[in-house]
């Protein structure tokens, strides 16, 4: 019989933490939350989960919610593709990597898992998956996001090798379905083409992993997963032409066309230029121009072999974040 945890999960109230939080209870694991006192937490109306004030750049904070639990799940993470504000991110993701650790290795916490995410991999340069083989370094990470999330999981590695640090690390390709209230760059992009406002789109491809099984991955990563081993949570690479063909046809519309990426570079200099005086995220970014020259397509066999992992297909994960889209009147 598996052993009950009581963890302390940040990132409780956002996308993937949110249904993080659900499979832990219900594979019978008690749940401190950390939360700012201002962040909305309906995603976890009727979930029987403690919430901890708390905030990743406090310290203090972190220890004291930590405090009686057995077990850290560390899901947070300021995941933006435009950021007017770099330091920021960094000391969300980076810096508040380190707290949860330091903080963690001080309660002598038995079990972590850091959620880290594929954005620390190389993709290959042919297109084929990548793996827990093709670790990138910091310099090789594309924008603040990534380059954060690499730093942040080379930290947690280090801490594992050098101060015995209990840690699991996993890894998320793109996790997508209901809950997604901000929404999160890709719950944008089926958001506005299941709303018919992306005509245009440049090639590249993804790997699409249904949030609930995301998280279930998470959950055996802690129940059962060896400290200092990295593991894909992913489930099928797709096309971008695809997934956006998919779409379209569900709504009755003509698939999007392809643009060359390279004329879209001034256009995306002028939309980040005009987001920092609206402060709203653009659609076309210089970092997201970049970012699909690349392929992005990994493999969740090691996952799927050592851990149970499995996936159910991107079309169902697709339908059930329209469908949440819809309940939440955000298609109107």
């Amino acid at each position: 019989m598996q052993k009950r945890h009581t963890v302390m999960l940040t990132g409780g109230t956002g996308f993937l933490g949110c249904s993080v939080a659900r499979a832990l209870v219900a594979r019978g694991h008690q749940v401190v939350a950390l939360a700012r006192p201002e962040t909305p937490r309906g995603v976890l109306d009727g979930v029987p989960v403690a919430f901890a004030p708390g905030d990743l750049t406090d310290a203090r904070s972190i220890a004291e919610a930590m405090a009686g639990c057995d077990a850290v799940v560390h899901c947070a993470a300021d995941y933006r593709i435009f950021v007017p504000d770099r330091e920021r991110m960094f000391e969300v993701n980076l810096g508040g990597t380190r707290h949860v650790m330091e903080a963690a290795l001080r309660a002598r916490i038995s079990r972590i898992v850091h959620v880290s995410s594929v954005a620390t991999l190389k993709p290959h340069s042919d297109g084929t998956p990548a793996t827990e083989a093709d670790a990138a370094h910091p310099d090789q990470a594309i924008g603040p996001y990534k380059r954060s999330k690499t730093e942040a999981e080379r930290l947690v590695e280090a801490m594992v090798k050098f101060d015995g640090l209990p840690a699991t690390i996993v890894n998320p390709s793109t996790p997508i379905g209901p809950r997604d209230r901000r929404p999160t760059p890709t719950g944008r992009v089926i958001l506005e083409a299941a709303r018919g406002k992306i005509p245009a789109y440049v090639g590249t491809g993804l790997n699409l992993v249904h949030v609930e099984d995301c998280a279930a991955g998470i959950v055996i990563a802690l129940e059962r997963g060896a400290f200092g081993e990295r593991h894909i949570l992913g489930g099928q690479d797709v096309p971008l032409a695809e997934l956006l063909g998919h779409i379209a046809a569900l709504h009755g519309r003509r698939a999007p066309f392809r643009l060359p990426r390279l004329p879209l570079y001034p256009a995306a200099l002028v939309a980040e230029t005009v987001a920092r005086f609206t402060k709203r995220e653009p659609m076309l970014t210089l970092d997201g121009l970049r970012m699909a020259g690349q392929t992005m397509f990994f493999s969740a066999e090691k996952a799927r072999r050592v851990l149970g992992f499995s996936a159910r297909p991107w079309h169902e994960a697709v339908a059930d974040a329209i469908a949440w889209f819809r309940a939440e009147g955000m298609l109107r």
